[in-house]
């Protein structure tokens, strides 16, 4: 609210009213700065949250984040404060209660803000009667309240001196023609249209055109169908046009990037929205600009440069491409670069004058070059960094590490090489890292012992290097806030040898993966009670799958690879959980198969020593598997008809076995969803003793890809 200078002496009705308003409220006195605060010894125009005119009637009322509850009676004696000008309950929580009628009685009120406040039902057509509103804000994001009778005509048809609208999230459910000629035909004053999320469809009407103050346009959320017309280029104020995932169609017209007033531009998530940019003109008033998810393309002309008021740019998963422009460099007021996704090559830009930068997101193109530090030293608010998935090289500068306010480092999927330096630098510099991504590059070295003394660690990833040298896992311990751990793929030997207690002092980790770490002993991981995902494959560990592995993370485990390693069987007795992944593969495993549980999606048992038969009712335990492979083994007996049962499975190989018998037909029905069916290296037959692969002519299932018999 604006501040209303108070001179006149409360009014004792005013004050009687205030007191019996604040006594029929229900609000948390804890949190409340206002209520809270209301007595008889003081005058009520100084009491928080009140405004009073000369004679002191209260003008002004603003009770907003005052964590009121419950609803608003019809005999509130709100509504008898009949000089109030300005009302403000935003950001409390009326419990979905209907919208009184009775601030319709409020007819002196230029500005209503009940934004967020968790009103629900249809808003009364008595609101149409408070003619004086400038500022009119029932925005909700809890999709509560809906326009039906009156609808969207009726209600503002007399709000003819609104100056901002704002309805977001209210359910209008009006076609292009409908809203857009009751706004233009009541509001001629109107600066301020917000109404995202409203069910609003399209096309833009051109009456649009009489709204000549028109300067912030938000449309966000609606599934308008349309393209942009583009008559938008003559709202000589126009400032905001924001219409993300409105389903817009068609090219966007250049002439809007060119409006001089225009600051915020937000056209993200229009899947089938094209374009391309223009020349910028010079000191353009651009702040953000947001064309994520759309099918713009072509390269950033180099007059970007000169939007001098540039804060961010946003253009994730765009057509994007040729060099990133050098000129991005000059951008000093730039906070936030989202580049990634495209089709960018060349170099990193320097950045040598955007001191703001937070972020900095150039994921998944095709960059080359190395990082140019020198220039980014003095990057000290940068807290996101992602240049993973280019072809970027050379080495990772250590300092790179210690810029202060560094949160998020993902470097992975490059080209990065050589040793990552020790770097002098005190132990309590180390406070902001909390992920770090260098997997699949070409370091190699010790991995730098600086990385084990970052307190704020997370997530930790150097997968797929040339690390060498020995790692004990303790040296983790005094890492409490890392979950997410991998160390596979490297040169490294990963020492699990300790007492039991010392493994009790490791985090509490939700993903470990330890895959080729030359393991020689299972690490003691029985307290970790939060394990979701573990990866212990193509190691040395040998003997039995001890029965606790399937109880870690409190029986919350879903991904299991203990592939390519020497176990020999399962310890008894064991009890699958609500496990989503096992792989078992490649082990000398032997005995009965073990029964997967309902949950699992991917099982690989291949490669072992299994010669049971195939348990009659296996169909029955994989409702949700896609992927099952028991190839390998020493299986005897037949495919159970139950497997007929498994209707999401897309890949089945039972190939190099003993088994005999026919195939059960849902195999190979045309409305079977198996892409992958092998069945080699067995002793299949049709139920006459002719061998099946005789009889089957590929092709005869469309879905099925791949058909070895």
């Amino acid at each position: 609210m604006d501040v209303i200078l108070v001179t006149g002496q409360c009014l004792s009705n005013q004050r009687v009213l205030l007191l019996q308003l604040r006594n029929s409220l229900t609000f948390d006195s804890s949190i409340s700065t206002k209520l809270v605060q209301w007595n008889q010894t003081t005058d009520c125009c100084r009491w928080n949250g009140v405004n009073c005119d000369y004679a002191g009637q209260v003008i002004g009322l603003d009770l907003s984040s005052e964590s009121i509850s419950g609803g608003i009676d019809n005999s509130s004696s709100l509504f008898s404060l009949r000089s109030l000008h300005r009302l403000n309950l935003a950001s409390n929580n009326f419990d979905f209660a209907q919208l009184p009628p009775e601030f319709g009685k409020l007819t002196s009120l230029t500005y209503l803000n009940l934004s967020e406040s968790g009103f629900a039902g249809k808003i009364p057509s008595e609101f149409s009667q408070m003619t004086r509103l400038m500022t009119l804000d029932l925005s909700t994001s809890f999709y509560s309240l809906e326009l039906e009778n009156p609808n969207l005509k009726m209600l503002i048809q007399d709000l003819t001196e609104l100056r901002e609208l704002y309805l977001d999230g209210v359910n209008i459910s009006a076609q292009g023609y409908e809203w857009c000629h009751s706004i233009s035909s009541s509001l001629p004053h109107l600066q301020v249209l917000s109404m995202s999320n409203c069910y609003l469809s399209g096309p833009f009407d051109s009456s649009l055109l009489k709204l000549r103050s028109l300067s912030v346009v938000r449309l966000d959320g609606n599934p308008l169908f349309s393209s942009i017309p583009e008559f938008f280029t003559n709202f000589s104020n126009l400032t905001v046009l924001s219409l993300s995932s409105c389903d817009l169609l068609g090219a966007f017209p250049k002439k809007i990037f060119q409006v001089p007033t225009l600051h915020t531009l937000d056209l993200s998530n229009n899947r089938l929205l094209e374009g391309s940019l223009p020349e910028f003109p010079e000191n353009g008033s651009f702040q953000n600009l947001v064309l994520s998810y759309t099918k713009f393309f072509g390269r950033l002309p180099l007059s970007i440069g000169s939007l001098g008021l540039l804060s961010m740019i946003e253009i994730r998963s765009c057509n994007f491409s040729g060099p990133i422009p050098y000129s991005l460099a000059s951008l000093t007021h730039l906070v936030s670069l989202d580049f990634s996704s495209n089709n960018f090559n060349g170099s990193i830009p320097s950045f040598s004058l955007s001191k703001n930068l937070t972020e900095i997101n150039l994921y998944n193109n095709c960059l080359t070059g190395g990082i140019p530090f020198s220039n980014w030293e003095h990057l000290e608010n940068l807290v996101f960094l992602d240049l993973s998935y280019n072809f970027l090289s050379g080495n990772i500068p250590a300092p790179l590490f210690f810029l202060p306010l560094l949160k998020v480092m993902y470097l992975s999927n490059n080209r990065f090489s050589g040793r990552i330096s020790e770097f002098a630098i005190k132990i309590s510099n180390l406070l902001g890292l909390e992920v770090i991504d260098l997997s699949s590059n070409s370091l190699e070295g010790q991995v730098p012992k600086f990385l084990f003394q970052i307190q704020a660690l997370a997530s930790l990833s150097l997968s797929s290097n040339n690390f060498e040298g020995m790692i004990e896992l303790q040296i983790f311990e005094n890492l409490k806030n890392l979950v997410d751990l991998d160390l596979s793929y490297n040169n490294l030997l990963v020492s699990a040898r300790d007492s039991n207690s010392a493994f009790s002092l490791l985090p509490q980790f939700t993903t470990l993966r330890l895959a080729s770490c030359k393991l020689q002993e299972l690490p003691d991981l029985k307290n970790q009670s939060r394990l979701m995902t573990l990866d212990l494959s193509d190691n040395q560990l040998h003997g039995e799958i001890p029965n606790w592995i399937w109880e870690l993370g409190n029986g919350q485990l879903r991904f299991v690879n203990l592939s390519h390693n020497l176990f020999s069987n399962l310890q008894e007795p064991y009890v699958f959980h609500r496990h989503d992944y096992i792989d078992l593969h490649s082990n000398v495993l032997h005995g009965e198969i073990p029964i997967p549980p309902r949950s699992a999606a991917y099982i690989d048992y291949s490669s072992n020593n299994f010669s049971s038969s195939i348990p009659a009712d296996i169909g029955n335990h994989l409702p949700s598997a896609f992927f099952l492979s028991i190839s390998n083994n020493k299986l005897t007996g037949i495919i159970p008809g139950s497997i007929c049962n498994a209707s999401r499975l897309e890949v089945l190989d039972l190939s190099n076995n003993f088994l005999h018998g026919t195939v059960p037909s849902c195999l190979i029905e045309k409305n079977s969803t198996l892409k992958v069916l092998n069945l080699t290296g067995n002793n299949i037959t049709e139920s006459k003793g002719t061998p099946f692969q005789q009889k089957f002519q590929p092709g005869q299932n469309a879905r099925v890809s791949a058909i070895n018999i």
